[in-house]
């Protein structure tokens, strides 16, 4: 099922894990507005903004979103999250242009190091259909092997 010009609902469910444990991914069909509305406001004006785009996750069913370890209050299993890479355009650039031109709940730079390389780390974008978006900027950052969570963009 095609959810815009350039995305595909396959590449917003799929999911290695899922497969090697044999856990539904599928999504309801709120999670399947959700997921339109994602691929519109976001992925697609990013996509046209600067090419091709991997996408790593998308949708989670809460059991595979307990299997990765994610939040229990994760936007991906709403079907309004989407984690991503653009990787001919440092992370930390396609996440401040998406800060400046686009509307979303929560962008949040994730891992990115400028050492390892532009394409470290990937961006985490959500948006939600009902338009209560807050337009909350965050890094995400290992310090003592734990997730910290810094306001804006800590790019050292």
């Amino acid at each position: 099922m095609r959810l815009s010009k350039n995305f595909w609902l396959n590449e917003l469910i799929k999911s290695p894990t899922a497969d090697r444990y044999d856990i539904s991914n599928d999504p309801s069909t709120e999670h399947l507005v959700s997921l339109t509305v994602v691929t519109h406001k976001i992925l697609q004006p990013v996509r046209e903004q600067f090419g091709v785009i991997t996408v790593n996750s998308g949708y989670r069913s809460p059991a595979l979103n307990s299997k990765v370890g994610g939040s229990g209050k994760s936007q991906h299993c709403n079907g309004e999250a989407v984690d991503f890479e653009q990787l001919g355009t440092a992370n930390a650039d396609v996440a401040k242009w998406i800060a400046k031109h686009l509307e979303f709940d929560q962008l949040i730079l994730e891992f990115y190091n400028p050492k390892q390389g532009a394409n470290s780390g990937w961006v985490h974008c959500s948006h939600k259909k009902d338009g209560s978006n807050r337009g909350k900027v965050m890094t995400a950052m290992r310090v003592n092997k734990k997730t910290v969570y810094k306001s804006g963009f800590v790019l050292s």
